[in-house]
């Protein structure tokens, strides 16, 4: 579900060496301490980082797509989808390609950062010129899942009476993302997929297309996700957004026009923190950090350890890009997903499924488990044997691992 740059690391965490007298992995290693700089202060957080009509457009498109009828219940009675595309779409149209992002991912999968994009691609090493899935063969469309905040409807979006949706946006399903997202498929012309590719909850929404929508996905490949939530994720879940929920500055969801430093950043932090945990192994954390302290700090005097401080950045760093409603919206789509919910459960909706299916896991995923992919695999007929990466990183290693993950989906593409 992450999509921040995951080597970030403290600088004072030290080269140590594993059990065993294994070499630290090199990832796992800190920086060479430099020079001490103070540095300046930071600058107060957004009330919300969202995408709003007069922000810079970047390389962002945008399909109106009408009303949509809600699984749940209600309608939305205009939906937008902002969404990018890269190459170019053959005259038989049969070259394209949808990548689907996990939960505080937006649209931009490849490209440098720049005006309306302040980080750059949260997939490159996957998607671009000669690359994976090369531009210059496929043409590639990502969209802003809806429910988003970086252009697509979703609770930072403006309400048929003017204001922000903030609390008040209904609630939507991975169903209902997908229904939007066929939508934009007609829009652009195209009759059915390539390739329906994504993580994690973008995974979510692929194996959703292979059942909703299978007669318009020729092949899909879903990888660190699962067909249900289990009661552990779903726990999980819960506690992110008691911690939104929890901070007196989220006004239930009403804090678009707070000041910065005035949002509900501290309960967006949190949950970034809670979430985070599950997306790096306890390996990794216990290697990488273990019990050293943050530089300067001391623990026994209220200071923190390194991981502490490693936390703290992440969720700091998330609260200055997403938004909080945002971040409610789309963990209640992965809180009720159900692939087999009035369809006579999970293993004859994974039956009905047509496409060519690539189903990956993380070894050491602690977010969605191998086993969960094993389910996957085990339930969709055209499905080979899940591919196992392996990782230290746990969940975020289907963004770290590249030459693994690449290597799959090229091999994968290569046997159409």
């Amino acid at each position: 579900m992450p999509t921040d740059r995951p080597r970030d690391r403290p600088t004072t965490a030290t080269d140590r060496d594993l059990p065993g007298g294994a070499a630290l992995p090199t990832a796992f290693r800190a920086a060479p301490a430099g020079p001490r700089r103070v540095a300046a202060p930071p600058a107060p957080v957004p009330a919300s980082a969202a995408w709003r009509e007069g922000d810079p457009v970047g390389r962002r498109q945008f399909a109106d797509l009408g009303p949509l009828r809600l699984e749940a219940g209600g309608r939305l009675g205009a939906v937008r989808l902002a969404y990018e595309t890269w190459g170019t779409l053959n005259e038989a149209g049969d070259n394209a390609v949808l990548v689907l992002h996990a939960l505080t991912g937006d649209s931009h999968v490849t490209g440098d950062a720049g005006p309306g994009h302040p980080t750059p691609g949260w997939w490159s090493s996957l998607v671009g010129p000669g690359a994976p899935i090369d531009t210059d063969r496929w043409f590639v469309v990502a969209p802003n899942a809806l429910g988003g905040c970086q252009g697509s409807t979703g609770p930072a979006s403006t309400a048929p009476d003017g204001r922000p949706w903030g609390g008040r946006f209904p609630h939507i399903t991975v169903r209902d993302q997908v229904a939007a997202e066929t939508r934009l498929t007609d829009a652009l012309g195209i009759d059915s997929w390539a390739l329906v590719v994504g993580a994690s909850m973008g995974g979510q929404r692929v194996l959703e297309w292979g059942v909703s929508a299978r007669e318009r996905v020729r092949s899909l490949a879903a990888i660190a996700t699962a067909a249900q939530t289990s009661g552990d994720q779903i726990a999980s879940f819960h506690t992110q957004l008691a911690a939104i929920h929890a901070d007196p500055r989220f006004r239930g969801g009403d804090y678009y026009d707070a000041p910065d430093g005035e949002g509900p950043h501290v309960g967006l932090g949190i949950a970034r923190q809670i979430a985070h945990q599950t997306y790096r192994s306890a390996r990794e954390l216990d290697v990488r950090f273990g019990r050293i302290p943050q530089g300067g700090e001391d623990p026994l005097e209220g200071g923190r350890f390194a991981v502490q401080s490693y936390l703290d950045h992440h969720g700091d760093k998330l609260a200055r890009r997403f938004d909080a409603n945002t971040y409610v919206t789309l963990t209640r789509t992965m809180i009720t997903h159900d692939l087999g919910r009035d369809r006579g459960g999970v293993e004859a909706a994974l039956a009905s499924i047509t496409a060519r299916s690539l189903v990956v896991a993380v070894d050491s995923d602690r977010l969605f488990l191998p086993a969960q992919s094993e389910r996957v695999a085990a339930g969709i007929p055209g499905s080979g044997a899940v591919r196992t990466i392996r990782s230290e990183f746990g969940h975020d290693g289907f963004l770290i691992e590249a030459e693994q993950v690449g290597g799959i989906v090229r091999e994968f593409l290569a046997e159409r």
